[in-house]
């Protein structure tokens, strides 16, 4: 096993800039996932460290070893594709063979190492079918067994459940939790989905625009977001946003709703007059009476079974709160609800970096 490192790495095409020197230390068996919206350079950081990408400044290492100038053979890593890959002649256990026959592996450590993978992933009965009578999800499971039997350093994931109707990404994303689990190995996985994110990671590298916006495990990167980009691109529904302005203890919202303010908001760089934008998580709303109260107009109720999502006006802002499932208030009725103040989110209103 081993860790990997990114000093200063760059990727350009032409006058391009994807990625713009992202510095980042993945310790030994951590599982780190790249998340971010399209474009935002994370694919093409995994490519650079599987080698399948050039690199156009900085350094990767994996372990001591500076690889970026070793081929993808000799850099000991693993990579499963969001495409499987497949060999589609040969079977299952072919496929899960052959860089291991490519290697000289002895043919009696082959056929153990590939019912250890098969007996983990439950796909031992599929070892003597072709690609083309396996759905996606067991395409994906083989696809795995494939990378699991070569026993590498280090795994790379590239978007492996896009391909997956919802279910079967549920259950695959809880066997490559299992995997990481049983195995050990270090993980480098990319996605957008920021709930694969938060459910499969140690921690989580947020990018945007081929830099780095937060690094942080899912709890940190969740409750403490460093900026408006990632307080909206992490969580589901994201967290609700209003430009106001600090007076007297309280968010002046545009349209002159009041937001009122803990001590622990109202910090040193929270001065009086300063022009922020206030966070708030969904289900950071409270019934009326238990947090800092405000009024709104109901637009829209969306009843989830498990709880309500109620969409309202406060000033001009639209908010979302995300309240118990007997709470149906009716559009167009005024909302009396309460926000828990201590977690209230401050922003500056022209960098978008958080206050605290």
């Amino acid at each position: 096993m081993s860790s990997v490192s990114f000093r200063r790495l760059e990727k350009s095409y032409g006058a391009v800039r994807i990625v713009k020197g992202i510095d980042l230390e993945i310790a030994d068996r951590e599982f780190v996932v790249l998340v971010g919206p399209s474009g935002c350079g994370k694919s093409t950081t995994l490519r650079m460290l599987a080698g399948l990408e050039s690199i156009s400044g900085g350094e990767i290492r994996i372990g001591e070893r500076v690889v970026n100038r070793l081929p993808p053979r000799e850099r000991d890593i693993a990579m499963v594709f969001q495409d499987y890959a497949l060999y589609p002649h040969k079977t299952v256990y072919e496929n899960m063979a052959f860089s291991l026959k490519v290697r000289g592996v002895a043919t009696d450590e082959i056929g153990k190492r590939i019912a250890e993978a098969a007996d983990m992933l439950g796909i031992g009965q599929l070892l003597d079918r072709r690609p083309s009578q396996l759905s996606g999800g067991q395409r994906q499971r083989v696809a795995m067994g494939r990378a699991i039997v070569r026993r590498p350093q280090v795994f790379l994931f590239d978007e492996p459940l896009s391909n997956l109707d919802a279910k079967l990404r549920g259950q695959v994303r809880t066997e490559i939790k299992r995997l990481h689990q049983a195995v050990g190995t270090t993980i480098i996985y990319v996605t957008h989905d920021q709930v694969e994110a938060m459910t499969l990671a140690d921690r989580i590298v947020i990018l945007k625009g081929g830099e780095i916006e937060q690094v942080g495990t899912p709890d940190e990167v969740y409750n403490a977001p460093a900026s408006v980009f990632v307080g909206g691109f992490i969580g589901s529904p994201a967290m609700n946003f209003a430009p106001g302005t600090i007076r007297g203890g309280r968010v002046v919202l545009e349209g002159g709703a009041e937001i009122a303010l803990d001590r622990a908001a109202l910090r040193a760089d929270a001065a009086e007059g300063r022009a922020v934008v206030v966070g708030i998580r969904p289900e950071h709303f409270v019934p009326a009476g238990e947090g800092a109260e405000v009024a709104g107009t109901v637009q829209v109720v969306e009843p989830l079974g498990a709880d309500t999502l109620v969409h309202f006006t406060l000033g001009k802002a639209t908010l979302t709160a995300r309240l118990a499932p007997d709470m149906r208030p009716a559009p167009g009725e005024t909302l009396s609800i309460g926000i828990n103040p201590s977690r209230i989110r401050l922003f500056d209103a022209q960098t978008e970096r958080a206050l605290h």
